[in-house]
């Protein structure tokens, strides 16, 4: 659906100054049809270059949604927003046609922001799984996520960091990439990151950030309403996992369990192609212990 309205909802401050080259937004939610079992997307609006192609029924009833930027990336000072509702019961899978591509920032305009503001409602499911953001060199970036979880809602929610155009040679030559994200499970914030990397002064490999990795990667995997003993099985169960994975100055991982109702994963690695692997496998193995459903990888559309 190609959007005829303007979406407007509260933004988070970007702290950012310098005038702004594209503002626009978009609104997807998602409704269970109980008699069908299937989730449709009940409404749709967004602004260019933002579009969203249709959704497609996964075998399970899930929706299937992919995000795509008309104009190939994102230009500095442009000021984009992202709003999903997953109402009740509701599974949506949502995902991207290719990688976040952050262009070199001119001088004269605000920092690119992207603000995601994600609800998943009593019962209902989003699995976020997008391709890896790739800032280019001299990107300046800055994104605001925030997330809130009602009763029995789950979320499988990964973001992935490039170093840059690594085919070009191109590695950690960006400005700044900053993200902030916060994660609420019935109004209680369970999980708070705050990720600021500014390669040309602050030195990406030392032990503090990525030390020899190339590539990062962040997991949320949460299911409102599990107790405590539930999650420990699950974190010592997808930490055995991981251990298996995990290969010394390849590939690094590491699984922690929040205040409540989820778990974080980390996951390092030397070379991209081994990143959504990775968490593609960790997916499967979280959805099938904390659902006892497989997990379907989404097709891709170009």
């Amino acid at each position: 659906m190609t959007a005829t309205a303007k979406v407007t909802f509260g933004e988070i401050a970007s702290d950012s100054s310098g005038p702004s080259r594209v503002r626009a937004a978009m609104q997807l939610d998602f409704a269970r049809d109980a008699a069908r079992n299937i989730t449709f997307l009940a409404r749709s609006s967004y602004e260019a270059p933002l579009k969203a192609v249709r959704a497609f029924a996964l075998e399970d009833g899930t929706a299937l949604v992919h995000l795509h930027n008309v104009s190939g990336g994102l230009l500095g000072g442009d000021h984009l927003t992202l709003k999903i509702d997953v109402r009740r019961e509701a599974f949506a899978q949502i995902t991207t046609t290719g990688a976040t591509r952050v262009y070199r920032h001119r001088g004269e305009f605000s920092p690119t922001t992207q603000c995601n503001h994600f609800a998943v409602g009593e019962g209902a499911l989003l699995e976020y799984l997008p391709d890896a953001t790739i800032p280019f060199a001299g990107a300046n970036y800055m994104q605001r996520t925030s997330i809130e979880l009602a009763k029995g809602a789950g979320l499988f929610w990964w973001e992935i960091l490039a170093p840059g155009r690594e085919a070009s040679g191109e590695l950690f030559e960006y400005h700044q990439f900053e993200m902030r994200t916060c994660v609420r499970s019935l109004g209680r914030k369970i999980a708070e990151e705050n990720i600021c990397l500014r390669p040309a002064s602050r030195e990406i490999s030392s032990l503090a950030r990525l030390g020899p990795y190339r590539y990062a990667a962040t997991f949320y995997i949460c299911r409102v309403g599990l107790d405590a003993s539930a999650w420990r099985k699950a974190e010592d169960h997808l930490r055995r996992f991981t251990t298996e994975l995990t290969r010394p100055g390849e590939i690094l991982w590491g699984v922690s369990s929040l205040v409540s109702d989820g778990l974080v994963a980390k996951f390092l690695a030397r070379r991209g192609h081994e990143v959504l692997p990775g968490l593609q496998a960790l997916w499967r193995e979280a959805k099938l212990f904390l659902y006892g459903r497989a997990a379907i990888p989404p097709r891709k559309v170009n």
